[in-house]
Parts: C-alpha cells; structure tokens; sequence
C-alpha cells in the first residue's frame, strides 16, 4: 500500500459522521461497529499521526488492511500540535492520533471531533546520545551544560512538553537547546553528530540506529498518553470508526507493544 507524509491539502470534506449512540456510552462503545458493517468496509482511511507513531503505525495499518482488503490506510506523520493546526484549517484526514491530549483538545474545542477520543497507547522519555555516549551523559543534569549541544523539540510539540515537564520535576531550567518540529529532528540531528544529546521517547530510541538511550530518574519520568479520535469531517467515518476500534483491540495493542508503547 501506498504511505506518504503530510501534504498542505487545505480543501473540507464534508460527510458527517453516523450517529454514535447514547452520550453515556464508553469510547469503546462508541468506536464499536458490527460484523456486518466491517465486512463492507472500502476505501481510503486519511490517518493523521504523531511522528512517534511513524514504525507501529505503518505495521498496524498493514495489519488492519489484511483483515479488511477493501480498505486502504493512508498515514500521514508529523508533530501533533501541526497536525492539529492542519485539522483546523480545513485538510481532510478521517482520523488524528496524537502524543498528547492537548493538542486533540484543540481540535475538539474547534467542533472537529466525532463521538468520543480514546487513549490507546503511552510512552515515556528517554535521552538519546550517540552511541558510545562519548560526553558521558547520565541525566537530566548533565544536559545542562555549557558544552553539551542539546536538542529539543520546540515548546508547542508534545516532546518539547514533556521534556519541559522533565526539567521542571528535576528543579533544572530548560537550557537552550535547538527547536525541532518534531521528535524525529530531534533524533536525527543526534545521529548526524549534529548534537551531543536530545530528549526524544523511548520508542524512538528502541528503532534508530547509532544512538543509546539513557533512562530519566524515576521521579523525573513524564508519561505522554495517546488519544486518537475521528473527525467530524471524515470521508469514510465507517472505516475510521472501524480502525479506531482496531487500535484498542489485541493485534493492535500487541504491535505497540512490540515497538516499545505502553498501554493505557
């Protein structure tokens, strides 16, 4: 199946979603579908999601198309707070899956959202040097050296969030540091030599290469949780309600899992 990065697509779909039942009813209830329904599912499902989620969503999406060969899923990954931005302004995607409850937020306060969101993962910091860790960096204290060239996701991205939660349950300023759009500059720039450490996810140090992780302390550690949610705008609600689903069921939790996500 074809895979592609996010485009400034800016054009609104619109086709409401089909109605998701009592209000009281659990997310889980309202992301249920029937046999019947998931056997007629077809077509493009546009998923939004956070760069972190690149490696599990891309098997989980292969996984989901097996059961379902009538559906093809198209993910997109950036950092959720632009992702959320892109949402706002019109591009047409049928389900967001974010690092961080806030950004969703954002997109539900703008009256995007339909039904309700659903935690389906977590994960945790990690920092990321080069292999070898040739400036011997084992915390968080370390990192705020005049000589250490750090790099951070920017303020607005949930990475940038969590480290600055980090910092602060350490007692240490958030030193200077580069401002990526997203986790994935962030390790990048670690593995080009670019930059002597970075605070990036666990997961994401579980899939480069050339890197080690070190662990944060204990009292340090900042839990990210991923909610995903569909959009009120989607083009194919039937399947995005279906793949939501398929996110909280066991296939899909044992992927994240192998990848190195928590479950909520």
């Amino acid at each position: 199946m074809h895979r592609h990065r996010l485009a400034p697509v800016l054009a609104t779909v619109v086709l409401a979603l089909a109605a998701c039942g009592d209000e009281d009813k659990t997310a889980a209830a309202d992301t249920t579908t029937t046999a019947d329904s998931v056997d007629d599912l077809d077509g493009t499902v546009t998923v939004l999601a956070a760069a972190s989620l690149t490696d599990a969503f891309e098997a989980i999406a292969k996984a989901f198309e097996a059961e379902h060969g009538g559906v093809d899923i198209e993910p997109s990954f950036d950092a959720s707070s632009k992702l959320a931005t892109a949402i706002i302004e019109g591009a047409p995607a049928d389900l967001f899956a974010s690092a961080d409850e806030a950004n969703l937020t954002k997109v539900l306060d703008a009256g995007l959202v339909a039904g309700e969101s659903s935690i389906f993962a977590t994960n945790v910091l990690k920092i990321v040097v080069p292999a070898g860790n040739p400036m011997g960096i084992d915390s968080l204290d370390d990192l705020v050296g005049a000589d250490v060239e750090l790099s951070l996701c920017g303020d607005e991205v949930p990475c940038g969030t969590y480290a600055a939660q980090a910092f602060e349950k350490a007692g240490l300023e958030v030193p200077a540091a580069g401002d990526q759009e997203n986790v994935k500059g962030v390790l990048t720039q670690v593995q080009l030599g670019e930059a002597d450490a970075g605070i990036v996810y666990v997961t994401d140090v579980l899939a480069a290469e050339d890197v080690d992780g070190i662990d944060l302390a204990t009292d340090q550690l900042v839990q990210a949780a991923y909610p995903a949610a569909v959009l009120a705008d989607a083009s194919n609600p039937e399947a995005a309600v279906a793949f939501l689903a398929f996110l909280r069921a066991e296939e899909a939790q044992s992927i994240l899992e192998d990848f190195g996500f928590g479950l909520p």
